[in-house]
Parts: C-alpha cells; structure tokens; sequence
C-alpha cells in the first residue's frame, strides 16, 4: 500500500512538481499499510533493537540472543559510551551529556539471564529550540527532506530519530557483544582507529597500533604526536563554519574460522550492511578494497602454507575473508564518513512549502564525526562477528571456538 494522494492541486501550490505531490505539508497525515513499519533491529540470532530520539526522555538498546551467565553491569557497558558521549573533548560538539546508563533486565547478580537486556541513557542537555527554524526547513545532505517525504512526519529537534545520539544503542549492544567474547572467545580483539582527515593520511602500519595511543589523543589518531597538528586542521575548519570527513580503519584479530556464509550472508557483506547503516558514512572497503583494482590476480592472490597444522596464508589482500567467509587471518576494513552536514555557513535549501530559503543551522555539532565514529564502527564490528558466530555454533555446534 503506498500513501493517500493529497491531490494535484495542493503538489501546485507548493511548487514542488510531480514527485512532490506526494509529500506531506506540515500537519498532514500519511497513512501506511500493515507491513510499513520502520526497521529498527539488526541481527539474526544476536538481534539488537535500537530506541529513542535525539531529544527525546531517553535513548537505549534492547539485546536479544546474549547467552546466559556472562559476567555483565553497568560499569562494564559505560567505558565504551563515555568513548561514544558527546563533550568529551574540544574537537566535538560541546553538547553535555553524561550518557550514564541503566541497565533495566535481562541481568541478574552480575551475570546475563539469556532474556532480553533493556539498556536505558537518559537525555540530560536536549535543547529543541535551537532547531526551531529546521520545523520548516530541509537541512542540505540531512534525513530530513526523505524522512518528511516518506513518512508524512518528522521529528525536526536535532534529527530525532536519524540523529547519531541513535548508536548509543549499538554501542550498548557491542560492549555486551565484547563481553561475551570475553568469555566465549578471549582471543578475539577488535582495534579501530583514525586512518584519515580530510586529506591527511596516518602512516603507521595497522599491525603496530596501539589502542592505549589511541585512546590517549582526543581524535584517535594512532599517532598521538601526529594528532596534534590535525586537531589544528580541525579548529581551523571549525572555526570557518565548515567540516571535515575521513576514515576509520578497523583490525579484528583472533577471529575464528568459518563465520559467514558463501552467497546472500557473506560476513564482509554484513560488515558493509552494519557500517553504512551508520550515520555519515559513505563507502565500505575491506581486505584490499578498491587499491586492488591496480593489481593482478598473480600479485592479488594470497597464497596457502601450512604453520604447523594450521592453514594460514602469506599475504592478507582478502582481508580475512573468502568467499564470504572467515579465513582466521585479521579481518582489516576500512570506512568512509562524509565531512559532517550541520555546518555554520548559511546554505540555500527549500521550506515544507516548496519555497527557496536560506539556513544558517544553530545548535550544537561536530565539526569531525571521525573521533566519536570510532567506538560505533567497533561496535558495528562487534555485533556483526556476534551474530555470525551465534549462528555458527547453531550449524555446527560447540566444537569450533
């Protein structure tokens, strides 16, 4: 079923053409069929639903599939929001927001039931009026042109639900996800960092990054002396009204042979699908990614031997996956975020009435979405390999760990 016609003659008045017959004025309703509903769950047996608006009560995360007797409480989930939270430091938005979390069921002494887990992070400095003018007006590169076209609604107070404030969820879902590993698979570790600013490259080799050097630098460069002169670069473009985009780069080690499946479900596939499901990203590479194009299948290829009875291979073009598959080498990927939207520069857009305006967006923003953007493509990792490895030990049991 598809929306009820609001008729030519209203799509003329508001100059919006053929195509914007369709969409909704301000105040108008559009009716859905049964099955338009809006897909907020990621997972097949490791499932993660994610709730809440930007400023809304409350954002949060129901984790279905965590297997029981995982050791599990609050003070293990809020390292990795406190990495996510924004105003933690001066190259993010200064919005103020503890993101201290409640866990509400699903954990009993300590340890998960294998119920369902309910994580709650109230919103505490949501400041609506400051988007006041977005109620009428289509932000440049934002959700809120196609939301309000598809959905005849739109929550305009900072993005509502197509805010970043919405991986507060995923990230609750990683840490549970990094603490059944923990226990399951101690051997897997996921290291995630700033490969690129703008056009700013880190040179170190992903093999000798540090995540404690990381972890030490407000940006997350794997360089934290070089990071100074890019949080500069950073500064500068923030205080010209602009942004910046970049890359994460991310390294999974220890992973075990086998997650994935070789046509729809390849694990580089969900990989892709979980991180340009992320706000601001834009491009998904793994292994060699589009570098490979410059080679040939005789240097391309990654050849076999044996270390003692286990099969490795020399090279790791593929990035840790064939054929959709884990291999057990380190599963490297890479991930695009375009340069953030909200910008202080007035820009043209269009009004709800079809009439062209200028906006100069107010409120609070990143000027570089790459330093928060870490700990959510490690989460994304995170509840990828959780799902797959779930799936696995259904097909073939508790023998391969």
């Amino acid at each position: 079923m598809g929306w009820v016609s609001h008729g030519k003659e209203a799509g003329r008045e508001r100059g919006f053409g053929r195509v914007r017959e369709s969409i909704p004025r301000l105040g108008e309703k559009a009716f859905f069929g049964q099955d338009r509903g809006m897909a907020n769950t990621f997972g097949h047996l490791y499932r993660v639903t994610t709730w809440g608006e930007s400023h809304g009560g409350g954002v949060g995360a129901v984790v279905d599939g965590c297997p029981p007797q995982i050791p599990l409480t609050e003070k293990d989930l809020q390292p990795d929001l406190d990495r996510r939270r924004p105003g933690q430091s001066k190259i993010v938005t200064p919005r103020n927001e503890a993101d201290r979390c409640e866990i509400l069921s699903g954990v009993f002494g300590g340890k998960t039931l294998g119920t369902p887990i309910s994580v709650w992070v109230r919103n505490q400095d949501a400041r609506p009026e400051a988007y006041r003018e977005m109620e009428t007006m289509f932000r440049p590169s934002h959700a809120d042109y196609t939301y309000q076209a598809k959905y005849g609604i739109r929550n305009w107070q900072g993005g509502g639900r197509t805010s970043a404030r919405e991986t507060i969820g995923r990230v609750i879902g990683g840490s549970i996800a990094k603490r059944m590993f923990g226990q399951l698979v101690p051997r897997l570790s996921v290291t995630t960092f700033v490969r690129q600013v703008g056009t700013v490259v880190a040179r170190m080799d992903a093999g000798r990054v540090d995540m404690r050097e990381v972890e030490s630098n407000p940006l997350r460069w794997p360089d934290a002396k070089e990071a100074t002169q890019v949080v500069k670069l950073i500064e500068r473009v923030r205080s010209e009204g602009d942004s910046l985009g970049g890359v994460v780069e991310c390294v999974v080690r220890g992973c075990p042979v086998g997650l994935g499946e070789p046509v729809f479900d390849r694990l580089e596939a969900d990989l892709a699908k979980g991180m340009m499901s992320l706000p601001a990203s834009k491009g998904f590479e793994i292994g060699s990614g589009f570098g490979g194009v410059r080679m040939r299948g005789s240097e391309h290829n990654d050849e076999f031997f044996l270390q003692g009875k286990k099969v490795r291979t020399r090279t790791n073009r593929s990035g840790g996956v064939q054929g959709g598959i884990s291999n057990g080498e380190e599963i490297v990927f890479r991930v695009a975020f375009k340069p953030v939207a909200t910008i202080s520069q007035a820009q043209k857009t269009v009004n709800t009435k079809g009439k062209a305006v200028e906006l100069k967006a107010r409120g609070r923003h990143d000027p570089c979405v790459l330093p928060r953007a870490v700990p959510m493509v490690e989460a994304m990792a995170l509840l990828v390999l959780a799902d797959h490895y779930l799936r696995d030990r259904a097909q073939m049991g508790l023998s391969r760990k």
